[in-house]
């Protein structure tokens, strides 16, 4: 799929090329629209599907227009979808942002949201979809933004979630990449049974014993059952990293077990593969 996004600036143009970015969409941002065919061209050799934005920054709205209606009826199958805002909503945002007005920099921000309303209400025409971003949020933006790509482009799904599961020792502190982290310090300690000190979480004779542990037991369960909730929500919230790190004292026996433990799980459930690291046993 080709797709132009174009509209009102602060109308939230930039929010929904980068929901496109996360769908593995190839994006640039005020790209002229001359460049527009080779640009195109380049990409579709790559194999990517591709979106721009092209608005008032680009050219003159004259020359604007007229190189809309040339792409959008051209051989190319390019199709537009426009953002548009209320007044009220473009000055609280204009506001809040603190920037002048891309198309009238010198005018004051009425005039200026008035004038680029008034300039591009032909290019609005055009559009195959226009959407009023005044009383949306930026997830629920880009949410309706994936809901028109995916409307028209069928075949092609969002990227899954990359989810890291990292087993570490309190002792050196925290993974500083961590999204969330969780204490198992409290299960029992294979560190002090002899014949298992030497060993790791990933051994079978300290999986047996912790197996034995109805603390591991049940922190298991609850940690499976967090994540089938949390699953769900990290792909509507549009996430696609997220890293849970597990800690223990040594960072060798309990942690690794329960990562190794949860990384079977989740993909015995066809949840996802996720990527294992454990820290202390690399370092």
């Amino acid at each position: 799929m080709r797709l132009i996004i174009s509209g009102l600036s602060g109308a939230g143009k930039s929010t929904a090329l980068h929901a496109l970015e996360d769908l593995g969409c190839f994006c640039t941002d005020n790209l002229p629209l001359e460049l527009l065919g080779d640009w195109g061209r380049l990409v579709m050799q790559r194999g990517r599907s591709m979106a721009v934005c092209v608005d008032a920054r680009s050219a003159q709205i004259q020359d604007l227009l007229q190189d809309f209606r040339e792409v959008l009826q051209g051989p190319d199958q390019w199709r537009m979808l426009f953002l548009d805002a209320t007044d009220q909503a473009l000055l609280r945002r204009f506001s809040t942002l603190r920037r002048r007005h891309p198309f009238m920099p010198d005018a004051d921000l009425p005039q200026a949201i008035a004038a680029e309303r008034d300039a591009l209400c032909e290019v609005r025409d055009l559009a195959d979809m226009v959407l009023d971003t005044s009383r949306l949020n930026p997830y629920e933006l880009s949410s309706l933004v994936e809901s028109f790509w995916q409307r028209h482009q069928p075949h092609e799904h969002a990227p899954e979630v990359t989810v890291s599961l990292i087993s570490f020792s309190y002792r050196n502190g925290l993974p500083l990449d961590a999204d969330m982290v969780v204490d198992v310090r409290f299960l029992p300690n294979p560190h002090y049974e002899a014949e298992l000190v030497a060993l790791t979480g990933r051994d079978d004779a300290v999986q047996r014993f912790l197996q034995q542990q109805p603390e591991a037991i049940e922190t298991e369960r609850h940690l499976r059952d967090w994540f089938r909730f949390l699953w769900e929500q990290l792909k509507q919230e549009r996430k696609q990293y997220f890293t849970l790190a597990i800690g223990c004292s040594g960072g060798r026996h309990r942690s690794v077990y329960m990562v190794e433990r949860l990384a079977a799980w989740m993909q015995d459930e066809h949840l996802t593969t996720p990527l294992i690291r454990h820290r202390e046993l690399t370092s």
